[in-house]
């Protein structure tokens, strides 16, 4: 086994570099990078000279855009990340590993009670609807989980926003906070209330988006092992429905299951870009997609870096699992 954890984590190794260098060098290759989105209007306007706009991009390494220059300013860039140094972001202004730690666990926070949700409705509705293939409860549970995996996530939160609202003001429209309060210093419960209530809708719209794949991959994976022999075999010794179904049939369904847990970390992590765009929540997904659009190399690195390593974590952590799961498994 521990051969085997070795030889992946080499793999892995391997695979990150790989990825570094491809997305430095499609960051680099962009359109427009973080000087010319910043000097484009002053240049307009006769304020800045070409001159002047070429010498702030050799101050922020953004100069040489030949092959021979990517490689060498990757090669810095990744010299100082074996130092632990993932650089300064240009937007922010600030280290990219500050940005990242204080915004990543708003998201983490709304993408790991989304995933519970998820797990907790969808499971349960995909056994059912298995076990109860093709009655009015399939069809229904499959039809709304089709609906909800194929809805944008942009239109579903400004139908939400719309609905919730805009239109009944149940809930608040967008931010983290209520912007006409204001709370003392020893406010934590009301503080924290009032952010719960503003992160309603946001979850809302990623459960909703979520279960449907839960309860749809669940189904299959059931009404594969529901056809199986030793199934037969357990209601032929007269075991009762549920025993077979939950005890044996969903034991063994597990095992496909456990695949999914290799993109759950990233996914935690990475925050949901659109959704918190749309809601205005100051998440790790919503800042990253402000340094994308505003070519901030440092920042776009250390963010894409940070989620292949824990892609790379998941599947090696899923691999692991299997053996929980499956004791016939062994790593090897």
């Amino acid at each position: 086994m521990w051969k085997y954890l070795a030889k992946r984590l080499a793999l892995g190794v391997l695979i990150l570099f790989g990825v570094s260098i491809l997305i430095y060098m499609l960051t680099m290759l962009m359109p427009a990078d973080y000087i010319d989105n910043q000097t484009a209007a002053a240049l307009q306007s006769g304020a800045m000279t070409k001159e002047d706009v070429q010498h702030l991009k050799e101050l922020y390494g953004l100069a040489d855009k030949s092959f021979t220059g990517i490689l060498k300013s990757y090669a810095k860039w990744l010299s100082n990340v074996m130092k632990g140094n993932l650089g300064r972001s240009f937007v922010y202004g600030r280290p990219v590993t500050e940005v990242l730690s204080d915004y990543i666990w708003i998201s983490f926070l709304i993408a790991f009670i989304s995933y519970i949700l998820e797990i907790i409705i969808g499971i349960p509705m995909g056994i059912k609807a298995a076990v109860n293939q093709y009655s009015p409860y399939d069809y229904t549970v499959s039809v709304f989980a089709m609906m909800g995996a194929s809805l944008p996530s942009f239109f579903l939160s400004a139908l939400l926003m719309n609905v919730f609202a805009i239109r009944l003001g149940i809930f608040p429209l967008q931010g983290l906070t209520t912007a006409t309060k204001i709370f003392g210093p020893n406010d934590h419960l009301q503080i924290f209330l009032d952010k719960a209530w503003h992160l309603v809708l946001p979850i809302t719209v990623l459960t909703l988006l979520g279960v449907g794949g839960t309860m749809k991959f669940t189904r299959t994976n059931m009404l594969e092992v529901l056809n199986s022999d030793y199934i037969r075999t357990a209601r032929a010794k007269g075991l009762s429905e549920k025993t077979v179904t939950y005890k044996h049939a969903f034991r063994n369904t597990m095992i496909p299951l456990v695949t999914s847990l290799s993109g759950m970390l990233p996914g935690l992590f990475g925050g949901a870009m659109i959704t918190e765009t749309v809601f205005a929540i100051p998440g790790i997904g919503y800042m990253a997609l402000r340094a994308t659009q505003q070519g901030d190399i440092p920042f776009v690195m250390g963010y894409n870096m940070f989620l292949a390593i824990l892609t790379v974590s998941g599947m090696l952590i899923s691999d692991i699992m299997y053996m929980v799961v499956d004791p016939r498994v062994k790593l090897s």
